[in-house]
């Protein structure tokens, strides 16, 4: 079975993860300039660790499946944790990605002989 839906928005999840995760490096380097916080730096760290996570279950869903849905699963959720409001787009991708990786069901081949 096909699972190119899954690994594509995994992996398009993951792409826009990193992007986010660096926007909000780039806000805490600022806030750690400013006001000399690391706060926002450590969770954009995170970030890039989940989208690095996600990333690899995109890949991943072609062999394992279950395994990849729940990795992207979990990197979609830890990235609306860690990012809030910046890492909505790509969670919701990787979420819709992991559901569709552990519902799926692999189609069964009937052999019928005639």
């Amino acid at each position: 079975m096909s699972r190119t839906t899954e690994m594509v928005l995994g992996i398009l999840g993951g792409l826009f993860g990193f992007g986010a995760a660096s926007f909000a490096l780039f806000i805490g380097a600022v806030d750690e300039s400013l006001n000399g916080a690391t706060e926002i730096s450590a969770l954009g760290k995170t970030a890039f660790f989940f989208s690095m996570i996600a990333i690899a279950g995109g890949i991943l869903v072609q062999f394992k499946p279950k395994l990849a849905g729940w990795l992207m699963l979990v990197s979609g959720v830890g990235l609306v944790i860690a990012i809030s409001l910046f890492g909505v787009l790509p969670a919701l991708f990787l979420i819709a990605a992991g559901l569709m990786g552990i519902v799926r069901k692999e189609a069964t081949q009937v052999n019928r002989v005639a």
